[in-house]
This record gives C-alpha cells, structure tokens and sequence, in this order.
C-alpha cells in the first residue's frame, strides 16, 4: 500500500514533449553501457542497475519532457548527464549509504571531484562508472560555457556530490533534520541547481551581471525547493519506508510537528505550491524590475527571458515524468498542466490545484490589528551572557555618535530618549564582551545605524509603497563604500552621513578583499530593506522560506558575522566559510537570534507598524494557526537551531579539523568564532529581556503623538507642487 494518498499539486504549467524522445532512450542507453554502468556490481552481490532498471527509471523520458524545445544532440548530452547524475546517486547508496561508510565515501566523492577539471588541470583514469561518465561529460560540456557558468556548474556539481555525506552522516546517527536545516542542505545534495545550470545549456546562458543578483538567486532557489518537495512526496515510499533513508521532507515534518504522514505529506506540498508562487512572483514583478535597473540589453533580457521558460518548462516536465516513472509512488496523481477554467478536461480543476487558497492566504493581509502582547515562553539557551565593562562609556559614546550624525534632528524617527531607551550599547556589550573601548564604540555605532535604517526605510517608503525611491536610496548608500577608499559623494541624510563614517572608521585598516566582503554584507542588508518594502507595496506576506533567508539579512546578522569575521580574515582560507559546518553553524546562530526579535517585536510590528515581516504572522499564514501556536513552532524551530548549533560546535567542527588536517592557528581561530556566535545569540536574548523596545507600555507611550512630518531635507519622499499633503507616522524604536 502507498504510504498516504497523493495530493492535488498546483500546475501552472503545460508539460510538452521534446521529438527527439525516441532517440534520446536510444543514445543513453547504449552511453550507459559503453561508461560501465549497466550490471555495475555492487557490495555483497548484486547490481547498481541491469538494463531493464534503466529502461523503466526512463530518463530519456524525463528529459523530452523537462527540456522539450532543444535539438536532438543536446537532447542527448542532457540525458546523458541525468544518468550519470542518478546512477552516481545510487551507486554511492549501494556502496556507501547501506554499508555506512563514510571513510570510503569520503575517499571517493573527493576522487570523483578531480574530474571536474580547469584549465591545464589534467584527470586520472577512471576506475568507476561514475568517474569514467563525469569524465566523458565534462570533455562534451564545459567548452560551451563561459568562466563564470563554468565555475557555477563546479560549485554546484559539488555540492550535490559531496554534501551526500550529510546524508550518510545522518543515516548512520539516526538523525533526522529540523525543517529549516533540511530545506537549505536538500538545496545542496539534491541536484537542481545543478539542474538550473544545465537549464541554461539548452536555453541561453545567463548574463554575468545578472547571475548572482537576488531576482536570479531566487528564481534559481525557489525552482530547486519545488523540485526537491515534489520530489520528496513521490519518493517517499521508496526513500523512506523501503531504502530506509531519512532524508525527506515529508518525513522532516512528521517528526518536527508530530503529525500523521498524510497530514505531513499535505503540509509539504502547500510549502511546494508557496516556492512556485515565490517563482512566479519574482519572475513578474522583481526581474522586471531588475532588468530596468540595470539597464538591460535586449540581448541580456532575451537571454534572461529564456532561462526562466526553461526553468518553467522543467517544472512542468519534471511533475509529469514522476507520473509515469517506475523509481516513484504514483498511483492515484492527477496528469496534465493547467488549462482553462472552463470546457473539455477541466473539471478536475480545484482551488488546490489553481493555489487560490495558498495565494489568497498570502494578500488578504490587514494591518494594524489589535493583536495584544505575545508572551513570550520560556526560550531554550544554553549559553550565559557577559557584559563588557566598557558598556557606560559606549552608551555615551553612542547617543553623541548619534546627534553628530543628525539621528534627532527634527522629523527624525528617533529622538535621544528613544535611543536611551533602546540601549544598543548595551546590546554591543554582550554580543562583543571582549572589544576594546574603541572596538565597542565601533560596534555600538554600527547597530545604532542599522537600527535607524531599518526603522527609517518603512516609515520612509514603505507607507507609501515607494520601491523605486526604495531602491534609489539604497543605491545611493552603496556609493559611500568605496572599496579602493576614494571619496564620496556629499552626504544627504543622516543615514548617508553615519554610514560614511562608520565606512571610514572599518574599512580603512582592512585589505581590498576584506572590504569588498564587509561591503557586500552592509548591501545584503540594504537590498532586504528594498525586499521589506517591496512585500508591503503587494501587501504580501512572505513566503516561508524566502522569510527566513532574508530575515537573517534585515537584522543584520550578515553585517554582524561579517564584523567577527575580519578579525581573522586573513588567517582564514576562504573555502573554510563555505564548508558545511562553518555555514550550519552561522544560519543557525542567525535564525535563534533573528527569532528572538520576532518573538519580543511581535505586537510592536503587526498592531503599531502595520508591518508582515515577522516570523510568528508568518507561520500563522502558512499553517493557518493562532498567533500562541504560532509562537510555540517558532519557539521549537528555536530550540531545533540551537541543538542542531550544538551538534555542529561540539561534533562536527573538531571532524572538520580532522578531515581537512587544519593547522593549531585555523583551529584556535574557528574556535574563538564560534566562542563569539554564542556570545552573539545569549547578548542578544538578554539585550531583548531587558530592552523597553518592545514593553506594551513603551508601546502606548510612543504611539500615543499625532502623527509627525518627516523632515524631507534628508528623506526620499516627493517634495514640490501637489505633495504638501504627504505625511507618514513616525516609527516605533
């Protein structure tokens, strides 16, 4: 018996089938057999795959339909790739996953890696059918392609080979991922961003200077989580109940939230139909958008153009291929894409499959609701604050900091006893408890202007659903960063003037590339400002996934982190921040923090400001609970963070030292980083447990004025005839 029936899934798009279907089975199969592929051995006896197991997995099949438009020859070098891809997947099942070997699989992903070659690198000879097929492919491959598609390709090959140790590691501990831990890693182990690249071989590669901008890492990110969810849904029954692998988003759910399998399968797909609306939405309204920004050529926006339809097309093929394969449970699904609302076929149309319910849900946002104050439960923190003890001198420090800078001037969103009031020295005190004075002021000034933007840009531009002005001011603040040090242009504002200054006073010390690191954490920030106001401007509560991950950008976790960082930037290999752990550790540390503020901000956000960035509302729109169930997940999703922290900190992290062999001084330096986020994530809850910010009487007291005029001597808001009449409340802070 199938484990739980199969859901109705959102299909927005028709599935077609590339001519070339017949040739493409044809070509694979006889590839397969000359890579050593077919009746491949396994441990113990047995096959990977004979002929007929290929035969019904019908990756020929797959391809026409996820790749419908290109020639025959590219129709079979991308099927070619799809078999290596999946049996490279099953064979490190056969000889690694079920035999828990992970010295061996360790041994022979980092073999498998060297046949990804550069120019002038030179591979071994094969002695598998996976080396013997990556091979083949890369020599077929790589010379279509340019340096930075090429090296996007490596990255992502690599992850889906090596992140399989996760997997492994997993399997072998009996551990099963928390939801957010498993949603980013699947990204990784589960191939389709590599799918993406291969996307842009059969449609058009994607301009240089759009590939690595938000709009284009969404599409690429929400395109992939659909793939993996809906892949998840119908391998489950082989995955899980039958291979005995725990590495399934079904699976993740049942656990996390205790609930039945179908209700988890259901759960996992209204996350599927969520990612695809992300898709859809940043295709519509946020390329465009990017696009006349930057000014595209009609070639770059062609290009652009045709690599979203492929990544629409693969969906669509995608969802039909695992109808008709043998490899999944498909009984019961419903076939075909999306036709009209009326006439012949349609009346299997329901709003599940339409995903009114899920898009509705998403828009009907009313804001300033009397929500009341959200008590906070006991939160799970294993870790005790210090304080500095220069916190008195950087709490004066600061307020002047802050009246030189203009931050209290007339029409400001802050005043001096606000910011008393909010006391992000204090805050700085305990998130950098070993800083010298001059450090601590630093680090004060820098949470004290982020802070101020953050509240400064809603009032600003998101009252008046301005992302255009949005996106100009935080253009404009990216001049004030110069990476070669040089001038500036002459500041306008009170957020131009402090991050002036605050650019001068860190970034002058530090080397070219350790700047133009810090420099892209302070626009990743600014960039979420723009995201914030651009949500509002659809009235649109955000997207589970897409929350979290921004989120760690709006609080200025990235900003934060990246500040550590410097201290030992050059003492560190690059690649050591993108390891699995170091990257696990940093994404967990942000989110407990981030959540923190979700919890204590709650009232202070959703009945004062108006405001839908906040994880609590966010849950309470997706899983459609009241605001105290919604409080206690994140509350879990909270302690799930911090476990998962702990296990990386006191697990993995010394395997690390071990497999990469790392000298006593990268060592003791990963040590005092991680040292550091734990000092980040207790200062930062004690900092919101003692802060009035978010007291319901503060919140009384500041939202009792009328109303106030914000000075447009330094603000974006449209000055001039028609608009004396533009007034907008002062923030909270």
């Amino acid at each position: 018996m199938q484990a739980f029936t199969l859901p109705e899934f959102y299909l927005t798009y028709p599935a077609r089938m590339n001519p070339h279907l017949e040739r493409a089975r044809a070509h694979s199969m006889a590839w397969a057999k000359e890579m050593g592929m077919i009746d491949s051995p396994e441990p113990g006896g047995g096959v990977v795959w004979d002929e007929a197991e290929l035969a019904r997995h019908d990756y020929g099949l797959m391809c026409a339909y996820t790749h419908p438009d290109c020639d025959g020859p590219a129709l079979d070098l991308i099927t070619d790739w799809y078999v290596w891809v999946f049996f490279f997947d099953d064979h490190f099942l056969a000889h690694f996953k079920y035999t828990r070997d992970i010295d061996g699989g360790r041994a022979y992903l980092d073999r498998l890696e060297r046949f990804m070659t550069r120019e002038g690198e030179t591979a071994p000879e094969p002695e598998n059918p996976a080396e013997a097929g990556l091979e083949d492919l890369w020599a077929r491959t790589v010379p279509a392609m340019s340096e930075d598609w090429r090296e996007r390709f490596i990255e992502s090959t690599h992850n889906l080979m090596v992140e399989s140790l996760w997997e492994l590691v997993n399997i072998e501990q009996g551990r099963i991922a928390n939801p957010i831990e498993y949603i980013q890693m699947r990204r990784r182990v589960g191939g389709a961003p590599w799918s993406a690249n291969l996307v842009e071989y059969v449609a058009a590669e994607v301009p240089h200077r759009f590939a690595h901008t938000r709009p284009l890492e969404v599409l690429r990110d929400s395109f992939s989580d659909a793939i993996h969810l809906r892949n998840d849904i119908f391998s489950y029954q082989r995955e899980v109940r039958e291979e005995g692998e725990n590495s399934n988003a079904v699976l993740v759910f049942e656990k996390f939230f205790g609930i039945p399998t179908q209700e988890a399968a259901e759960m996992t797909n209204d996350l599927l139909t969520s990612r695809l609306h992300q898709f859809e939405n940043t295709a519509l309204a946020h390329v465009p958008l990017l696009a006349a920004v930057k000014g595209a050529t009609p070639d770059e926006l062609a290009a652009v153009t045709a690599y979203v339809k492929g990544l629409q097309d693969w969906q669509a093929g995608g969802h039909e291929w695992h109808l008709r394969s043998s490899r999944y449970m498909n009984e019961g699904a419903v076939s075909g894409g999306l036709g009209g609302p009326t006439g012949l076929g349609t009346e299997s149309l329901t709003p599940g499959r339409l995903g009114l319910k899920r898009r509705t849900e998403q828009h009907t946002f009313v804001p300033n609701q009397p929500v009341g104050h959200l008590p906070v439960p006991e939160l799970y923190m294993p870790f005790q604050f210090r304080v500095s003890p220069h916190l008195d001198t950087a709490r004066d420090h600061t307020v002047e900091w802050a009246r030189e800078m203009g931050f209290f001037e007339a029409g400001s969103p802050w005043d001096e006893q606000r910011m008393r009031g909010i006391d992000l020295a204090h805050c700085a005190a305990m998130i950098h408890a070993d800083a010298s004075p001059e450090q601590l002021d630093l680090s004060s000034d820098w949470l004290s202007w982020g802070t101020y933007g953050d509240d400064y840009f809603p009032l600003a531009f998101g009252a008046r659903r301005d992302i255009a002005a949005a996106e100009l001011c935080a253009e404009r603040l990216s001049e004030f960063m110069p990476l070669d040090g040089g001038e500036t242009p002459a500041p306008a504002s009170p957020l131009e003037k402090g991050l002036g200054d605050l650019w001068r006073r860190t970034a002058g010390p530090m080397t070219e590339p350790a700047r133009a690191v810090f420099r892209k954490a302070v626009e990743d920030m600014l960039g979420s400002w723009v995201w914030e106001v651009a949500n509002q401007a659809q009235n649109r509560v955000p997207d589970p996934v897409d929350y979290v991950e921004m989120r760690r950008r709006t609080f200025g976790s990235d900003l934060t982190i990246a500040l550590a960082k410097l201290a030992h930037y050059e003492l560190l290999p690059p690649w050591i921040h993108q390891t699995r752990v170091v990257r696990e550790l940093e994404t967990a540390a942000q989110d407990y923090a981030c959540f923190v503020n979700d919890l204590h901000s709650y009232q202070k956000e959703i009945q004062y400001e108006g405001e839908m960035h906040n994880l609590v509302l966010v849950v309470e729109n997706f899983l459609g609970v009241d605001r105290l169930r919604a409080r206690d997940v994140v509350a879990d999703l909270m302690k799930a963070r911090m476990e998962q922290f702990e296990k990386l900190a006191n697990e993995d992290l010394p395997q690390l030292f071990e497999d990469f062999g790392l000298e006593p001084e990268v060592r003791g330096a990963l040590t005092r980083h991680v040292d550091l986020l734990k000092d980040w994530m207790s200062g930062i809850t004690e900092w919101h447990r003692q802060c009035v910010r978010y007291r319901p009487e503060e919140l009384e007291r500041l939202y009792a004025p009328p109303p106030v005029e914000v000075n447009a001597s330094f603000s974006f808001l449209p000055s001039g005839l028609g608009t004396s009449a533009v007034r907008v409340r002062p923030a909270n802070v």
